[in-house]
């Protein structure tokens, strides 16, 4: 089973961190905006450059090539991009349950992502994440543009790949509800630092 951990992770104006998340288990990020939550994912992500080290299990971060950790840790940015003109052309193969369970069709494959709302591209994006089949999840405040039902089709889809991979996730949100629902633990940031451990 795969844990993911931060030793001493530091970026400009973020850090020291140290954070353990442990294989199956769901850990939230709250704070204010600007306070380093997602520079925090997206060091962790290899995408932007910092010090201190990451692990996925017994593996470094620097001892496998970027596109390949960035397959492993699979983070979902709150605002997801789209290059090709068709949804079709992003996904491989999506399962057509995961497509149910967020409120598609497979016709969905041949629309236009100019026709798409926020929160389609959104729910769309996470099927895309994990298409890659990723050992962990780094997630940006994934249902912010959802209305209720739709966040909690996400949650339920998230759960449930969670549970059937023993997927370690680092989940950023405001909504101190969700963090109930969905968080063993959690941990509040402010001015880049982790100031106090919340609990749901």
């Amino acid at each position: 089973m795969t844990g993911l951990r931060l030793e001493k992770l530091r970026h400009p104006n973020l850090g020291p961190i140290d954070i353990s998340v442990d294989p199956g288990e769901c850990v939230c990020l709250r704070g204010p905006s600007g306070s380093g939550k997602t520079l925090t994912l997206r060091a962790i992500a290899d995408l932007d450059p910092h010090d201190g080290r990451v692990f996925l299990e017994d593996t470094e971060a620097g001892e496998v090539a970027a596109p390949q950790w960035r397959r492993q840790v699979g983070f979902l940015p709150a605002e997801s991009q789209w290059w090709y003109d068709s949804v079709g052309e992003h996904l491989r193969a999506p399962d057509p349950e995961w497509l149910k369970r967020l409120g598609f069709e497979e016709d969905v494959l041949g629309w236009s992502i100019s026709r798409l709302s926020t929160g389609e591209k959104q729910r769309l994006a996470l099927i895309r994440l994990l298409e890659n089949q990723p050992r962990a999840l780094l997630l940006d405040e994934p249902t912010a543009s959802l209305d209720p039902d739709n966040v909690r089709l996400v949650e339920a889809v998230i759960a449930a790949y969670q549970k059937k991979h023993t997927t370690p996730i680092l989940w950023v949100t405001h909504d101190p509800e969700q963090i109930e629902r969905v968080a063993e633990r959690g941990y509040r940031m402010d001015a880049g630092r982790i100031v106090e451990q919340v609990y749901p």
